[in-house]
């Protein structure tokens, strides 16, 4: 019988939809939404200098003019590049630092006053920093990025290892295991669905601190591409490339992030169900 349930609940689990937390009504709600704002935006650009407040239609062709000449796509490649590499070495130093913080209460108790120092700096001054180390390259952006993702992974992975069940850990000490097979087989499990929380976090912080790096210290990029016509007094072009990046972390967040992890992990809202 409880083989019989088990294989009923293994053969359930492959079959939930990716996108199980899709609501039909909820979409039209933010379409609704959506085009409100517009209205409200299209109304205010008529008594103000479109340089000012461009109108949806101004800024349509200001987006229309850089996707058809190839800045747009060049520069965000370029872009998401530098917030991919960067977030991908905080994540490879965040989840290990964070378990051995977690599982390892004297350098928890020493690193404690650390972690949130640093997520309380500036992306701006680690943008400054980066400058004057690496000048005006790649490393720049990458640097910024790194060192906001980072602390934001520590942290969350840090909770994670936290909630470890303490009887599993001396369970394993009594079965002599080896250190290195507690960490992969109990907490790297528990403390997944944290980090995969603070990589959605650190990858969207990871993403606008970009924008100030490559606006500070960069010759090309997004960020970059703002200010360039902010300085041209191109406001429609600051528009586009801004909602450019609105709909571009609005597909990353809603549409691969927050489905994938509901998915990955939906064992554990089932669990937390029974």
């Amino acid at each position: 019988m409880a083989k019989n349930s088990t294989e009923l609940i293994d053969a359930k689990l492959p079959a939930q939809p990716l996108f199980r937390g899709l609501r039909p009504d909820l979409v039209g709600q933010r379409l609704v939404l959506v085009v409100a704002v517009i209205g409200i935006w299209w109304l205010s650009s008529l008594s103000v200098p479109h340089y000012i407040l461009p109108g949806p239609a101004r800024v349509w062709d200001a987006l229309q003019l850089i996707v058809t000449n190839g800045d747009l796509w060049n520069n965000l490649g370029i872009t998401l590049w530098r917030v991919a590499v960067g977030f991908t070495v905080a994540a490879l130093i965040g989840l290990p630092f964070g378990i051995v913080l977690g599982a390892n209460r004297r350098a928890g108790e020493f690193f404690e006053p650390v972690i949130p120092v640093l997520n309380t700096v500036s992306s701006a001054i680690w943008a400054i920093f980066a400058i004057i180390w690496f000048g005006i390259s790649n490393a720049t952006t990458i640097f910024v990025v790194f060192m906001t993702a980072m602390p934001l992974i520590i942290t969350n992975v840090w909770q994670g290892t936290r909630t470890v069940n303490a009887d599993f850990i001396e369970l394993a000490q009594v079965l002599r295991m080896p250190q290195w097979k507690v960490m992969t087989k109990i907490y790297l499990p528990t403390i997944l669905p944290y980090f995969f929380s603070g990589a959605r976090l650190a990858f969207g912080f990871g993403w606008r601190v970009s924008l100030v790096a490559e606006t500070i210290g960069s010759s090309s990029g997004v960020g970059y591409r703002l200010r360039q016509a902010a300085d041209l007094i191109r406001t429609d072009q600051v528009f586009a490339w801004t909602l450019t990046l609105v709909i571009m972390m609005a597909i990353i967040e809603m549409g691969m992030m927050k489905p994938l992890e509901n998915y990955l992990f939906r064992w554990k809202k089932d669990a937390e169900a029974q």
